[in-house]
C-alpha cells in the first residue's frame, strides 16, 4: 500500500487550509477595520491596488486546492468497502462528521467564488461598476464573508473530528 499519496494529500490539504482559513480571518477580524480607518484616513487606496489583489487571489486558489486535496485524500480512504468520497458524501456512519466538514467546506468554497471574488472584482475596480453596484457588492461581499467564518467554526470541529473518532464512536 503506497502510504506517500495520502501522506501527501493530507500534508497539502492542511497546509492550504490553514492558508483558506487563515485568509478568511484575516479579512474578517483585521481587515475589515483597518479598511475602514485607512479610507476615513484618505489613506486606502495602497491596501486596494497592492494588498487586497494578492490576498484575494491566494485566498480562492487556496480555497481550490484545499478542496481538490480534500476529495482526493477521501477518495484514498476505504470505508467498510466503500470508497471512502462516497462513504462521507453520503455520510455513512464513521465517515459522517469529515462528510458534513467536506460539504460545509464545499459551501464555502462556492461562497468564495460566487459571492465574495464576483463582488470584490466590481469593489476593486477589475470590472467595471457604478458606485450603486459597488456598494451593492460591498454588502454581498461582506455577507457572503462572514457567513464562511460561521461556517468555518463547525467546519473545522467536523474536518478535526476525524482525527479523534473518540468523540462519536464509543
Amino acid at each position: 500500500m503506497d502510504i506517500w499519496g495520502p501522506a501527501l494529500l493530507r500534508w497539502f490539504h492542511f497546509l492550504a487550509g490553514i492558508m483558506w482559513i487563515g485568509l478568511l480571518y484575516f479579512f474578517n477580524f483585521v481587515n475589515a477595520q483597518a479598511v475602514k480607518e485607512a479610507t476615513a484616513a484618505g489613506e486606502a487606496a495602497p491596501i486596494s491596488k497592492y494588498i487586497m489583489p494578492r490576498a484575494l487571489l491566494f485566498f480562492r486558489w487556496s480555497a481550490v486546492a484545499t478542496w481538490i486535496m480534500g476529495a482526493g485524500l477521501l477518495s484514498t480512504m476505504n470505508y467498510e468497502g466503500t470508497n471512502g468520497f462516497l462513504a462521507a458524501i453520503t455520510l455513512k456512519g464513521a465517515m459522517a462528521p469529515i462528510g458534513l466538514g467536506a460539504l460545509l467546506g464545499t459551501i464555502m468554497l462556492i461562497n468564495v467564488w460566487t459571492f465574495i471574488w464576483m463582488n470584490q472584482k466590481k469593489i476593486l475596480g477589475i470590472v467595471p461598476a457604478t458606485d450603486e453596484e459597488k456598494v451593492k457588492a460591498r454588502r454581498t461581499a461582506f455577507l457572503a464573508s462572514r457567513a464562511n467564518v460561521m461556517l468555518s467554526i463547525p467546519m473545522l470541529f467536523f474536518m478535526g473530528s476525524s482525527h479523534f473518532a473518540q468523540v462519536f464512536v464509543r
